[in-house]
């Protein structure tokens, strides 16, 4: 048995890359890898939360947006590098800041700082879970499937969103039939062309795994939209305030967004509701992250052999306080990508691929007036994409068992059709219990999933 080569230099020694049997150069090319296929979301972001204006009319400005998505992806990615060790990386999560902008801000009337106040909310729970130790067991409690059902409903929200903001599908809440597709039944004009040329190329990449698929379609969608405004001018069809061109791509940090949150939602949501929100959206925000975070290292090799990964309690740490970051920020809750799984498969094993694709964020820092140029059909397309993405795991559901099966279906369509993650859980925890206890397996429903439950019937009833 040969021994293990001792290790050389001052990143091998710190980061243990020859224990883990990688070197320098396959961690920054990795950490290059995890970048490229997560960059979009430094525009994907500010085009979501910087749609929607808020009650008092506030609408969040592009660019320190921008800026606060890239800071906190930088900090808190290389924060999961330096202390965990481990070849993650955070951003602002999908799904998640489309519940900030037209759950919170557009349904239920938040200002963008109270907003961002109920994340900040959602994270210290999370946070205290960990530090107590208690969020496995919030974790346990929550069958597989209702997890997945979760992730599954967050996929077709952000495929309507996407479809909605491009113009595909229009909504009409007032009329017999509330979507319609295009305007009035008809799709017309250059940029639903655009749309679905996005679409097709953006999808035609990822089925020939395609590194970085999602920002190179961004970027082909968006180079498009500048060419047909210069010819065309208002002709093209975008509104006058999409597809502008800065007078230069770089700036110095918009930092505006930073430290703009209240927790005046609870005295405009009442306590209750206050709390059932918050508590939505910490089911919808942590429970991926585990499956994450082991999906990830069976490729990057650093599971044991009963399917642990190393200083769980630093790694759920730092996600948690980086729903804090998020919202504190004003740039919503980030958590742990899947995308880091590219890295991994790219020979990333430690945290310095993280490192490397921190600094990548950390420089995106100076890229703001760039936010406006992206069209919204191109992030439309990338939305309706990440929404196919996070719909792989309905086959994974057991459609055997009415008792689950039932309550998933109605987790993953409530969503959408409601446009509430907070409708959806609830609707999937309520059946999920009743069906349970009608069929007589009590013992199959945790006291967590029925006090669920309980509090759900309560949020229903009262609106």
């Amino acid at each position: 048995m040969n021994p293990t080569p001792a290790p050389t230099g001052a990143l091998d020694r710190f980061f243990g890359l020859t224990a883990r049997g990688t070197t320098v150069r396959r961690e920054i090319l990795a950490g290059a890898t995890t970048f490229v296929t997560m960059a979009y979301i430094v525009f994907v972001n500010p085009a979501i939360l910087g749609g929607v204006a808020d009650a008092t009319g506030a609408k969040l400005s592009q660019p320190a947006l921008l800026t606060s998505t890239a800071l906190v992806a930088a900090l808190m990615t290389l924060a999961m590098g330096v202390f965990g060790n481990l070849p993650l990386a955070l951003a602002a999560g999908m799904g998640l800041n489309s519940v900030v902008a037209f759950q919170l801000v557009a349904a239920r009337g938040l200002t963008w700082p109270q907003a961002m106040g109920v994340i900040v909310a959602e994270g210290l729970v999370i946070t205290a879970l960990v530090a107590t130790g208690l969020r496995q067991a919030v974790v346990r409690a929550v069958p597989m499937s209702m997890k997945r059902a979760i992730g599954i409903g967050i996929g077709l929200f952000l495929a309507i969103i996407g479809f909605v903001d491009a113009g595909f599908i229009s909504r009409n809440v007032a009329d017999p039939v509330p979507v319609a597709l295009g305007q009035a039944g008809h799709l017309r004009g250059f940029p639903v062309v655009l749309f679905a040329l996005t679409l097709v190329f953006t999808g035609w990449l990822i089925a020939r795994n395609t590194r970085g698929a999602l920002l190179i379609g961004l970027g082909a969608s968006t180079a498009i939209a500048i060419a047909a405004k210069a010819m065309f001018g208002g002709a093209a069809g975008f509104k006058p305030w999409e597809v502008v061109l800065p007078t230069s791509p770089f700036a110095l940090p918009d930092f505006g967004q930073l430290g703009h949150f209240d927790f005046g939602f609870i005295h405009v949501l009442g306590g209750a509701t206050a709390a059932l929100v918050v508590f939505s959206l910490m089911l919808s925000d942590f429970f991926d992250t585990v499956g994450t975070v082991v999906a990830v290292g069976q490729e990057a090799k650093y599971l044991d052999e009963r399917g642990n990964f190393p200083r769980p309690g630093t790694v759920l740490l730092i996600d948690s306080l980086a729903a804090v970051v998020g919202g504190a920020a004003g740039s919503s809750s980030a958590t742990t990508y899947a995308e880091s799984a590219a890295g991994a498969a790219a020979g990333g094993r430690t945290g310095l691929t993280s490192v490397v694709t921190g600094a990548l964020f950390a420089l995106c820092l100076f890229i703001s007036p760039l936010a406006g140029v992206v069209p919204p059909q191109a992030t439309g397309a990338v939305l309706v994409l990440v929404g196919f993405l996070m719909m792989r795991d309905v086959g994974a559901l057991p459609w055997e068992d009415p008792t689950v099966s039932i309550p998933a279906f109605l987790t993953f369509t409530v969503m959408p059709f409601t446009y509430s993650i907070t409708n959806g859980i609830g609707a999937g925890f309520v059946s999920f219990v009743l069906l349970k206890v009608l069929r007589g397996r009590v013992r199959e429903v945790h006291p967590l999933m029925a006090g669920a439950a309980i509090a759900f019937l309560v949020y229903f009833a009262i609106g």
